[in-house]
C-alpha cells in the first residue's frame, strides 16, 4: 500500500479513471453487440438507426482514448458494408 500523500492521491485517481474507462468500454461493447443483433435481425431500417448510434459511440471512444482512430474507422466501414448488404439481400 502507498504511504506518501502523493502516491495515495495517485491511487485514488487510478481507481476513478479505471472505473470511467471500464464504463466506456462496456458501453462500446454493448452498442457493438446491439448493432450485430440488428444486422442479424435483417431489418434495414433498424440496422441503419443502430449504425448511426454505433458510429457516434465509436467516434466518442476515439476521443476518449479507448480505440485508435483507424480501428474505429475499420469497425465503421465493416458495419456499414454489412448494413448495405441487407438492402441487396432483401431486394
Amino acid at each position: 500500500m502507498a504511504n506518501h500523500v502523493s502516491s495515495l492521491k495517485r491511487a485514488r485517481q487510478t481507481l476513478t479513471k479505471t472505473a470511467i474507462n471500464r464504463a466506456n468500454k462496456s458501453k462500446l461493447r454493448g452498442t457493438l453487440r446491439a448493432m450485430r443483433e440488428a444486422i442479424a435481425g435483417g431489418d434495414h431500417k433498424s440496422a441503419t438507426e443502430a449504425y448511426r448510434s454505433t458510429a457516434s459511440i465509436l467516434d466518442k471512444s476515439v476521443q476518449k482514448g479507448i480505440l485508435h482512430k483507424n480501428t474505429a474507422s475499420r469497425y465503421k466501414g465493416r458495419l456499414n458494408a454489412r448494413v448495405k448488404a441487407l438492402v441487396v439481400k432483401t431486394a
